[in-house]
């Protein structure tokens, strides 16, 4: 199988003015494009550039600063998740990203909340996340969410496992709200990757690609690709496979990588 490729352009391009991402990525082969940030950015240019360049978006975070396990925060973060989503359908993206932390400048986590227990954090989360399940179905815009590696990039994230990603989802039973599985980060948090796959690929409905260690592409790192792919095949898995990735050279050697697989 032939797995549908987004390529993120805040990652990947970076040598290209952001507009003139859209069209390298479709000229590379790559079916859509996401990125990090929305409201830094105009609507109105981006989908004109996706639509000019003849390839799709496939979403965008859309929960910023705000975090799912705060449950004073609840309100806020439905809010701006409905900000997102009518973002989301105003360029014609497929889908939202969300955490369980809100994330600062490069990923940072803005606050770990130790003043909080676990208990409190969890079921806080579940309650928000059958909320944003509710507009996800009620929108058509899918919710993906997101497990973070907490040993390189986002030091004190809560979700930190798929398992618990997949349970939750799995128990919401939403179609519309599905977890992001980033190979990268769950490789540096849990590793077993093919056996998270087969346990909780059911539940996915995004993968990221990265090679760790780096964060560069397929074939600098530990991870042998050949075989996730094979495994998310395996599981029936039919959705996309997004690159969000930092070249470690150039983004021509790394496309080169990425299409060698």
């Amino acid at each position: 199988m032939v797995f549908k490729t987004s390529a993120c352009i805040e990652a990947l391009y970076s040598e290209l003015p952001f507009l003139e991402r859209f069209q390298a990525a479709k000229k590379d082969g790559f079916d859509f494009v996401e990125f990090w940030s929305w409201t830094d950015k105009d609507l109105a240019v981006v989908k004109a550039a996706a639509e000019s360049a003849g390839i799709g978006i496939s979403g965008f975070n859309g929960d910023a600063e705000l975090s799912l396990i705060d449950p004073a925060q609840k309100e806020d973060y439905l809010a701006f998740l409905r900000r997102s989503v009518e973002a989301a359908k105003q360029v014609g993206a497929r889908s939202v990203t969300i955490h369980s932390n809100g994330l600062g400048d490069g990923g940072v986590v803005i606050n770990h909340y130790d003043e909080l227990s676990d208990t409190v954090k969890l079921c806080a989360m579940f309650d928000t996340l059958k909320e944003c399940a509710r507009i996800a179905e009620e929108s058509g815009i899918r919710m993906n969410l997101e497990a973070l590696n907490i040993t390189t990039d986002h030091v004190g994230n809560f979700l930190r496992n798929t398992r618990m990603a997949a349970e939750m989802t799995r128990l919401i039973g939403s179609p519309m709200l599905k977890v992001l599985y980033d190979v990268y980060h769950m490789q540096l948090n849990e590793g077993s990757i093919c056996d998270t796959i087969r346990a909780c690929g059911d539940q996915f409905g995004h993968i990221h690609v990265a090679d760790a260690p780096g964060r560069h592409e397929p074939g600098t790192g530990e991870i042998n690709y050949h075989r996730v792919y094979e495994c998310l095949e395996s599981v029936g898995y039919q959705g996309l496979v997004g690159f969000e990735l930092f070249p470690q050279t150039t983004t021509e050697a790394a496309v080169k990588a990425i299409m060698s697989y």
